[in-house]
């Protein structure tokens, strides 16, 4: 009898250095876990060329295609003396928005895309939110979803998507406060909770507290591993399955099923 693999991680890069390496061994680890589709992020217009070859060459592998917040306003950090730690860039942003636009018929999503407070001064938040907005305005005229980056502007970061009518979107990686999360699920979003979440106690929070057809798995590799100081990758996911197995007292196989419908429902196919 065939294993059903119905596990998935919605916010992977398969392209990080750290991964590229042992590529193959990755891949091999997932599939062995039951991993069945992993969702590549892309994070600027060189990033997101990456994600599409890799899609290309491996069945698993999903591309999202998408322009990092950061990254949608490095050019403008460095002009400001404002130190980021990138390899590549900056981007020019509308070019990387254009590029975005021009392939999203290809995209399984639009990501990553979003916010962030936490690098990102005030002085650019303005420059960040249109750059946002023209890339939420990509994923709705494309009917593809959205996977969001909000470190530190979530709340503003939901106040768009609401004026904006985005429905299908993931919440990666949460990081605010979980009443606003809660929030979040009950206007009909997703959220995708990270491997870390065994010793992050906000992550088991929301698998406790959150409706369980609003939740999604990810792994954000090569971040956020299980274990202190390790390499994250999507074989990873099957601990957080794990971990809401114990916390909701289901079965392993009935915790998979619910994330696999979730992932359906989102996306429109199954994993």
């Amino acid at each position: 009898m065939v294993r059903r693999m119905g596990l998935f991680d919605v916010h992977a890069h398969l392209t990080h250095p750290r991964l590229r390496a042992d590529l193959e061994a990755v891949l091999a680890r997932a599939q062995a876990a039951g991993v069945s589709t992993i969702v590549c992020n892309g994070l600027n217009p060189a990033d997101n060329e990456r994600v599409r070859a890799l899609a290309a060459a491996h069945r698993s592998v999903r591309p999202a295609f998408g322009l990092y917040p950061v990254d949608a306003v490095l050019g403008r950090m460095e002009a400001m003396g404002i130190d980021y730690p990138r390899d590549e860039g900056p981007f020019e942003p509308m070019e990387s928005v254009r590029w975005v636009r021009e392939h999203a018929g290809e995209a399984f999503a639009i990501g990553e895309v979003g916010l962030d407070g936490h690098w990102v001064p005030p002085a650019l938040w303005a420059e960040q939110e249109a750059i946002f907005r023209r890339l939420v305005e990509v994923a709705l005229e494309a009917d593809r979803p959205l996977i969001v980056h909000s470190r530190k502007r979530e709340a503003r970061a939901f106040e768009i998507l609401r004026e904006m009518g985005a429905r299908r979107v993931c919440w990666h990686c949460f990081g605010g406060r979980v009443r606003l999360a809660q929030r979040i699920a009950e206007h009909g979003h997703w959220l995708s909770i990270p491997a870390i979440a065994p010793r992050h106690e906000a992550f088991r929070r929301m698998l406790q507290v959150l409706p369980r057809e609003r939740l999604l798995l990810e792994t954000d590799c090569p971040y956020l591993a299980p274990e202190p100081g390790g390499r994250s990758e999507p074989a990873h996911v099957a601990v957080t399955a794990r971990l809401a197995a114990e916390l909701w007292g289901e079965p392993e196989p009935a915790v998979v099923r619910r994330f696999e419908d979730n992932f359906t429902a989102l996306f429109g196919v199954p994993p």
